[in-house]
């Protein structure tokens, strides 16, 4: 629950640089960036672009971090499969088709029916299976059923008719993640968490036995099985390791882990590394535990990373944690500039507006880190964070503490491919739009940085009262990314932060207040489809920020909606009370969760955060038709080769950057899936 997807980064609204590619199965060269000739974007497919980012400092590593990056980066691919098989039941073999089409099928790679498959096949690849990525809807072919299986015959595939079924009938498995009130969540995903028959009652009911009332150290139970009924009609856990669920390619990665170990940078980031391989040679979760918090006293590597079943925004109920895989590497100057805020957590959680009893007395333990992206699989690719902050759990948090990390490069790249903005469009007036340009980046670094390092890290749970998922279920993702939200909102206005010398003036705040409530009621809009409520976590707690804000503002006139020439504007008026309510927003959220009040977090975030005004919507999508560019982006990853002597000993790691998306896509099928088709 940690993941922070930037408003400003993740959300970017610019003009594609390139048309759509050809389904040419050929992988393109390789070419080694040159800063002023990168190209930062390669294609534009549906509503996604796809970019590319450099990995600056790369040739001034070490060999042994260079080794240490490599046999990370191979572990987090070890486990790429696992994702896909997480996502849906179906993936695995519905991807293995895909890829037998683009590398075997001889006939005409011409006509709309083909365009329509490769945007498919693209569309799939980026969302690791046949849900979309953000949204969770299921993705749609604009090609004749018959047509696909003509691919597939020429090609030497086949699917069963309950596959094919599952691609083209859109009533079957609709949604990977549902949180339709109305239905039961667990039931009605399509997320391969849970057997098919199994209710969100009998989940709770069977970890209910499991977890210990007022454990000061609960474990995070479920996050790294399957549940399923077992022959007797009882539900079991299917636990992720190495001889269970997922075996094949937790070995792999193990594998790359023991050659990691024999390279890691301090003793305390080979101690953390021996435990990760534990946890996934036994599955057991008081070893994650531990792991957590060997990792988080690794504070002097270089090398860092975050491998294993981290997120669970994929689990409808907020317990199964999701594959993932980033390798960084840490950018001291740009730490540097940032570091005071980590220096002054203390100071932000004595002066936020939180009851008392639910602030810290003593913030302990938080590392802020720009880093630079070296590879990313799983859950963190092709879509990726500009922050984290983990661990999860919060007894470890508390006691222990956290880190934080900015993906420099990531913003970097979304900086520098972006073009024409959502700005001229959507902005009240002139002014807005001047401040946006001048301080917008910068607001979105320090909002990025406040909602990983102040905002996560912020506030305690009363005592006696259990973790969020077991509380607040289906609505704890959403109420924690909009506390951390609260959080950085609520500083991103005080004058400390001029104090600091983290940003020249309060306009900073202004930008970053501007450019929220502006996305938060209009501009992500355009990611969803007419007459579809909000499901996705991030775009529910922006929403549900956004409206309370403005309803309860509307006496004062904090906010005016503005309506000029037919089209719709939400004008700021008073950024002060703005900050004020923004304030006593946060300080219910932190209730809501420190004293685990299900009825009062439910009540937030349906009436603020689920609705959408379709007269609204229909506006957006009609004026969104202006900007001419998809709304998500994701990256194709730099690609490691290693450099060996006549004995095989590594002499160097050489670092490219790919061009073509499918051809990296074909090239991880080859060489870094190691499932069979049904797990």
């Amino acid at each position: 629950m940690r993941k922070y997807i930037s408003i400003l980064l993740a959300a970017p609204f610019f003009v594609a640089c390139g048309g759509e590619q050809s389904g040419t199965t050929a992988p393109v060269a390789d070419t080694t960036a040159v800063a002023d000739t990168f190209q930062w974007e390669t294609e534009q497919f549906a509503d996604v672009r796809v970019l590319r980012y450099q990995v600056p400092g790369w040739d001034q590593l070490s060999l042994q971090q260079k080794q240490l990056c490599y046999y990370l980066n191979m572990a987090g691919l070890a486990g790429r499969d696992i994702m896909w098989d997480q996502n849906y039941r179906h993936n695995l073999k519905i991807r293995r088709a895909l890829e037998a089409i683009l590398a075997n099928y001889k006939g005409e790679r011409s006509g709309s029916d083909w365009e329509n498959f490769m945007v498919y096949g693209k569309q799939v690849f980026f969302s690791n299976g046949i849900h979309h990525h953000y949204s969770n809807d299921k993705h749609l072919p604009a090609f004749p059923q018959a047509y696909f299986e003509q691919l597939l015959k020429e090609s030497g595939a086949s699917l069963a008719p309950e596959l094919l079924a599952a691609i083209f009938d859109p009533t079957i498995d609709a949604k990977k993640v549902s949180l339709d009130a109305d239905k039961d969540p667990v039931l009605a995903s399509a997320v391969n968490f849970y057997g098919d028959d199994i209710s969100q009652k009998e989940v709770e009911a069977f970890y209910a036995k499991l977890e210990k009332k007022n454990d000061p150290q609960p474990l995070s139970y479920g996050l790294n099985s399957r549940l399923v009924r077992g022959k007797d009609g009882k539900l079991m856990e299917q636990v992720y390791k190495v001889d269970g669920l997922y075996g094949p390619a937790l070995a792999e990665s193990v594998k790359w882990l023991e050659k990691a170990v024999t390279v890691a940078e301090t003793p305390e980031q080979k101690a953390a590394l021996e435990l990760l391989i534990q946890y996934y040679r036994t599955g057991d979760l008081k070893t994650w535990d531990d792991f957590n918090v060997a990792w988080v006293k690794d504070t002097k590597s270089t090398v860092d990373y975050i491998l294993g079943f981290v997120e669970v925004y994929n689990d409808p109920i907020g317990k199964r944690g999701s594959y993932e895989a980033i390798v960084e590497v840490n950018d001291p100057e740009a730490t540097k500039n940032m570091a005071v805020i980590m220096e002054n957590a203390q100071w932000f959680e004595d002066n936020s507006p939180l009851l008392p009893q639910h602030k810290k007395k003593d913030v302990v333990g938080i590392t802020y880190r720009f880093i630079n992206t070296v590879g990313e699989a799983g859950d963190a690719a092709p879509s990726t964070p500009v922050g984290v902050n983990l661990p999860n759990a919060n007894w470890i948090r508390a006691a222990h503490g956290s880190k934080s990390v900015s993906l420099g490069n990531i913003s970097e790249a979304y900086d520098k491919s972006s073009g024409p903005s959502s700005l001229e469009v959507f902005c009240h007036d002139a002014e807005e739009i001047a401040r946006a340009k001048e301080h917008g980046s910068l607001a979105g670094k320090l909002h990025t940085a406040l909602h990983e390092v102040v905002g996560h890290a912020s506030g305690q749970i009363e005592p006696g009262v259990g973790e969020t998922d077991a509380t607040l279920k289906t609505y704890a993702s959403t109420l924690e990314e909009g506390r951390a939200d609260l959080v950085a909102l609520y500083f991103i206005m005080d004058p400390k932060l001029v104090e600091l010398g983290v940003m020249p003036s309060l306009e900073v705040g202004k930008a970053e207040y501007d450019g929220y409530i502006r996305n938060g009621l209009m501009v992500q809009l355009r990611r969803i489809k007419p007459g579809k409520d909000i499901e996705e976590a991030h775009m529910r707690n922006r929403q549900w920020v956004s409206a309370w804000v403005y309803e309860k503002g509307l006496a004062d006139s904090v906010i005016v909606k503005v309506t000029r020439n037919g089209e719709t504007y939400f004008d700021i008026r008073d950024y002060d009370k703005l900050r004020v309510l923004f304030g006593d927003l946060l300080r219910e959220v932190q209730r809501i969760k420190s004293q685990g009040d299900y009825e009062a977090g439910k009540a937030l975030v349906e009436n603020y955060g689920v609705k959408v005004d379709q007269a609204l919507h229909a506006e957006v999508l009609k004026r969104s038709e202006k900007i001419k560019t998809a709304p998500y982006a994701g990256f194709i990853q730099p690609e490691m080769e290693a450099v060996t002597d006549a004995n095989g000993n590594i002499t160097d790691v050489k670092l490219t950057y790919p061009k073509d998306f499918i051809g990296q896509m074909l090239r991880y099928g080859q060489k870094h899936s190691f499932l069979p088709d049904e797990n």
